[in-house]
């Protein structure tokens, strides 16, 4: 890894692209002539370039409620965004993103019914991601290009019981890629937006000879930080071959991944309405790092950059990753009746962050360890402060499935090994100066240098069984989960300072998780209905165990839920909708505390279970298709209701004493209680598709108190697509899509770091953002 990769950033200037855009859409939209297309009134779907087979949309025979992202929706979003963010589309899911394409990794965030980010299960083509911490986890945006993806489905309340994850509380979602081609060929794409945005997608398919067939692609995008100085740049690489017999197939695959940001920071609603008295005078939705080295006056005699503000400078905010997954899947077919899948996976990662550390934080830690840990420097000013990460997961999946009469029965076993490395250490740099490159001969302080080991096994068993001359479907199953955890090393800078090492070791399981459901198809209806029970790793472990061992604290207990849900489908030719309602019960809820360390001022953070939480709701999904309009206007709209609430308060020691917390019946923050994605979509001909969506999203609390909250926002976007069909000499479909994200520049306050009480963290949604993207196949 090279931790000298400090490159010049450079502030972005707002181009022309989005009024440009603007004009092209509302002037096609305005000439748009219309054309006749066929009527599918005997159809069983809704037809459309943009509207899901009902099966996907709308989950049909599902016991729960589970929705798909299909291709055609994946293609028609802007280039570039990342997978995790194209879920705001989904009904239930309150997607947050620092960035219109939801690049930048610590400004993302996910609730959904009662959970957050950290307790939804992913997976990749079935192999379970790991957690989804940005830092040192597995977040699934990291593993998809849009481009590759043959669909999206999520399960907001309750994933199939055969799928793997030690991470899901109920919400599951499964990314699926495409297949090889069958025949050779590319496709070939670039993109440009604001923020000197330019994107490159490549792929290249070899066709299929004798049964196997192969794909390679890769892109590349570079854009700057549309707020603050500094560049995001991703390099992304996927590849599949596969091998197609009589009896099944056998595929491997792998993604490679390089990432490197600049910071972009969260503010609080004082600093982002201008009171703060910020004194490089930031306020409002620009608030950034600064891009230059301002004079201020030194806290330290004789240290010019003494002064903590230096360490909002930007060139010490720094994000390098690296990740790497391989896997290879076998369908067999054993007998008439009996089929077995399985798949092996190995993923390695690698990366570092950085940050600027004020002189006076530095010169308290190296106080209280230069006596006992031996090399440390005196700080010289402004501080570069670097946490290294490395780690590989590894781990295999098996599962039969037997059809007997009526009955299909699966069972299978996944085994994961995951080993994660953190080793984290304050340096000085030359002339204790922001400009100042990092000496890592001078360390000032050491900070973390630990091991921690997660051995997961889980097994599972389902029955489902078709009654009632097939009108009647019923799932029964459990499974079993097991969470071995160890931690090794310095966990903090406690244990440096006491010369202590800590080890660490704590087992989470449950050997019967069951999961209950029907559906029962009436005419083109269908009422479902289901039961679970999950169990999950406690939420940042690692963090869990970052308490220094002079504090007394128990392991948590792993965090528990059950999930209730009931619902109807409906599948007619010129519509189909979901409709679910659902209630669901979190126990064992991880929540930080804090407490002195004997003898000591300094305040440390630790966890303990305190209690629940239940969420209650109502989620709609739908599509139509409206004779009246002759097939070329469609709409599609995702609607949920959700109410989160505290069941329990809980206590924080301060300096003062302890401090009460009733929150029974508070709402629990960052859950809206209505989110609304709505869209329509219009094709006047066969090369053009025009689509306008609106999103909607209520208040939202920002702290458990609920005294402190931000204002709902809507927020319009839209596409066009132009090209269907056209062809020039070896390129065929070529196309030009234009992307256009918050139309009317809407000012909102978006991801939010909630706390217990007080001010909280926020960060501020994007201006509009358009981009252009020319595709063309050959």
């Amino acid at each position: 890894m090279n931790y000298n990769k400090l490159r010049d950033g450079n502030i972005g200037v707002r181009n022309l692209i989005t009024p440009i855009i603007l004009a092209s859409v509302l002037g096609l939209a305005g000439v748009a002539q219309a054309q006749e297309t066929k009527n599918e009134v005997d159809s069983v779907v809704v037809t459309g370039k943009r509207v899901s087979e009902a099966a996907i949309a709308v989950g049909t025979d599902q016991a729960t409620a589970t929705v798909s992202i299909t291709r055609e929706a994946l293609l028609s979003a802007p280039a570039g965004i990342t997978g995790l963010k194209m879920l705001e589309s989904l009904p239930g899911f309150n997607v947050q993103a620092n960035d219109a394409l939801g690049m930048y990794e610590f400004g993302n965030s996910v609730t959904v019914r009662a959970f957050n980010f950290q307790q939804v299960g992913f997976l990749l083509d079935d192999i379970p991601m790991g957690r989804s911490d940005q830092f040192g986890g597995s977040p699934i945006y990291r593993y998809v290009d849009n481009e590759n993806l043959l669909r999206v489905t999520a399960s907001s309340g309750a994933g199939d019981v055969s799928l793997p994850s030690y991470a899901s509380l109920g919400p599951i979602v499964d990314y699926f890629t495409q297949q090889p081609g069958e025949t050779a060929g590319g496709k070939v794409s670039q993109t440009f937006g604001e923020d000197n945005l330019t994107r490159t997608f490549l792929r290249l398919e070899t066709g299929e000879h004798k049964g196997f067939s192969a794909y390679a692609s890769g892109s590349v995008i570079n854009s700057d930080q549309w707020r603050g100085p500094g560049t995001i740049d991703r390099e992304h690489y996927e590849g599949k071959i596969r091998w197609e017999f009589e009896s099944g197939d056998l595929s491997f695959q792998t993604v490679h991944n390089d990432y490197f940001d600049y910071d972009s920071p969260s503010f609080t609603i004082a600093q982002y309405k201008g009171t703060a008295n910020d004194i490089y005078g930031r306020k409002g939705r620009d608030f950034g790092y600064v891009g230059y080295i301002a004079n201020l006056p030194p806290t330290a005699s004789g240290l010019k950059y003494s002064n903590a503000n230096y360490a909002q400078y930007y060139k010490f905010g720094l994000n390098a990753r690296s990740d790497h997954l391989y896997g290879v899947t076998l369908h067999k077919d054993l007998a008439d009746n009996l089929r077995f899948t399985g798949t092996v996976y190995y993923e390695k990662k690698d990366g570092w962050g950085s940050s600027g550390v004020g002189y006076d934080t530095a010169l308290g830690y190296y106080n209280q360890q230069k006596a006992v840990v031996p090399g440390l420097n005196a700080p010289l000013g402004l501080q570069f402060g670097i946490s290294q990460i490395d780690g590989i997961r590894k781990g295999a999946t098996s599962k039969l499935s037997w059809t007997l009469g009526d009955h299909k029965i699966e069972g299978g076993v996944w085994y994961e090994d995951d080993d994660y490395h953190q080793l984290s250490n304050t340096y000085n740099v030359a002339g204790g100066s922001p400009e100042g490159a990092p000496d890592f001969s001078q360390p000032v302080y050491r900070t973390r240098n630990y091991t921690s080991k997660r051995d997961t096994w889980e097994g599972f068993l389902k029955d489902t069984v078709v009654l009632a001359d097939g009108k009647l479907k019923v799932d029964a199953g459990f499974r079993m989960l097991s969470v071995d955890y160890q931690m090794l090393g310095k966990r903090n800078r406690e244990d440096f300072r006491f010369s202590q090492t800590a080890n660490l070791r704590t087992t989470w399981e449950d050997l019967f998780l069951p999961q209950v459901g029907a559906v029962y198809t009436i005419g083109r209806g269908q009422v479902f209905t289901s039961y679970s029970e999950n169990m999950s790793l406690p939420r940042g472990a690692d963090a869990v165990y970052y308490t220094p061992a002079t504090a007394n604290v128990p392991a948590p207990k792993a965090e528990t839920s059950k999930n209730i849900e009931l619902g109807y489908r409906a599948n007619h030719p010129t519509f189909n909708a979901s409709v679910v309602t659902y209630y669901t019960s979190f126990k064992n809820r991880l929540q930080s505390f804090s407490e002195y360390l004997p003898g000591t001022t300094t305040l440390e953070t630790y966890y303990q279970n305190v209690g629940g939480v239940h969420a209650y709701g109502l989620e709609f999904s739908g599509q139509w298709k409206p004779e009246a309009l002759g097939g070329k206007i469609y709409f599609n709209t995702n609607a949920s209701y959700n109410k989160s609430v505290f069941e329990d308060g809980f206590s924080i020691r301060s300096a003062t004493g302890v401090t009460d917390y009733p929150l029974k019946g508070k709402s629990v923050p960052d859950f809206p209680e209505i989110a609304i994605q709505a869209g329509v979509t219009f094709e006047p001909t066969e090369w053009a598709v025009i689509n306008l969506s609106a999103r909607h999203i209520s208040d939202r609390y920002s702290n458990f108190m609920n005294n402190e909250k931000t204002k709902g926002y809507t927020l319009f976007n839209a596409y066009i697509d132009l090209g269907e069909g056209f062809n020039y000499g070896p390129l065929k479909d070529i196309k030009a899509r234009i992307n256009v994200d918050n139309i009317f520049d809407k000012d909102y306050l978006g991801t939010i770091s909630t706390v217990v009480t007080g001010a909280a963290n926020y960060r501020s949604g994007p201006h509009r953002t358009a981009q252009i993207t020319l595709s063309a196949g050959f």
